[in-house]
């Protein structure tokens, strides 16, 4: 029988119960590939991460990230938890941890700097491992069939509906406030989109994030995330996307060299609310860096029986 420990923590939130859920495995030495898929099925949250040895001696460890049913390059919350789990640990692998972390994923490197409180350490801001990639548009209003609204409640001045990755891929739109607190996920409008306009990656991923904008500018932004051809009709954080759409947003302003600080609120209709940091820094026209930044509040831990 194969023993292997395990934390569960609330991330983008300094209170339990709230942000997204995240099972980090803390050394899945000895685990399978098939395995890990139904472990993270078990613990059956959006994500669960497997922590191995780097192969690089210089790195922190090779982090693996899974979704109920497929493995991921990169992902946010995973990150900020997984970096916040190692770091009230003594150790990772016999290494001592220090102020900052590097993984190594599917994906690229992440960098990892940890974010100390009154209580030791509350918290991770990582980097993006991509720079913003901007793809395919979708019709506004096959967007609007997706997420249950009318094709009106989709703001266009700003931006049309359109696909943007810092490492995972995202169709991102604009909606009124007062549309934002309605939006459902269609399932069958979101299988007849990827169908007609070839939206799912080579992964079967298509993934929605909405948003509205909470005062004039960028800085304050309310979102939410809907996957349901992934089996995640609603994530109640979404680090991966928010850092996407940051920088999106970055390259719609005018300014060639800024450094853009954006708070995302995300959960509030899941009673989970989350809150997630971004920096986004801009050079010569291009966001350059991005980082995600969160809190994390531990609930349990154990071990799981492999048999």
């Amino acid at each position: 029988m194969l023993e292997a420990p395990y934390v569960v923590v609330d991330v983008f939130t300094d209170k339990q119960f709230g942000g997204n859920q995240l099972a980090v495995i803390t050394d899945a030495r000895g685990l399978q590939s098939s395995q890990m898929q139904q472990i993270a099925a078990e613990f059956n949250f959006a994500e669960t991460t497997f922590v191995l040895p780097p192969a690089d001696p210089d790195n922190t460890a090779q982090v693996r990230i899974f979704t109920r049913a497929q493995e991921v390059p990169f992902a946010g919350h995973p990150n900020v938890g997984t970096a916040y789990v190692l770091a009230r640990q003594q150790s990772v692998f016999g290494a001592q941890v220090g102020e900052t972390m590097c993984f190594e994923e599917a994906a690229g490197l992440v960098d990892v700097s940890l974010v100390g409180g009154a209580d030791g350490v509350c918290g991770a801001t990582i980097t993006a491992p991509k720079e913003l990639v901007v793809g395919n548009r979708i019709d506004p209003d096959a967007m609007a069939a997706c997420i249950g609204l009318q094709p009106d409640e989709i703001l266009l001045h700003n931006h049309v509906p359109v696909s943007v990755s810092v490492g995972l891929p995202f169709y991102t739109a604009e909606v009124k406030l007062e549309s934002l607190g309605r939006a459902r996920a269609h399932f069958d409008a979101f299988s007849e989109a990827a169908k007609t306009y070839g939206l799912a990656d080579l992964s079967g991923r298509f993934s929605t994030f909405v948003y509205a904008r909470l005062g004039d500018g960028v800085e304050r932004l309310r979102a939410r995330m809907f996957a349901p051809l992934s089996g995640n009709f609603e994530d109640p954080a979404t680090g991966s996307a928010s850092a996407a759409l940051g920088a999106y947003l970055s390259t719609l302003a005018p300014q060639v060299d800024a450094t853009f600080n954006i708070d995302i609120d995300q959960g509030v209709e899941m009673g989970r609310p989350s809150k997630i940091g971004l920096q986004v820094s801009k050079r010569d026209g291009w966001p350059r860096e991005v980082k995600i930044s969160g809190h994390c509040a531990q609930v349990m831990r154990g071990h799981l029986q492999i048999q």
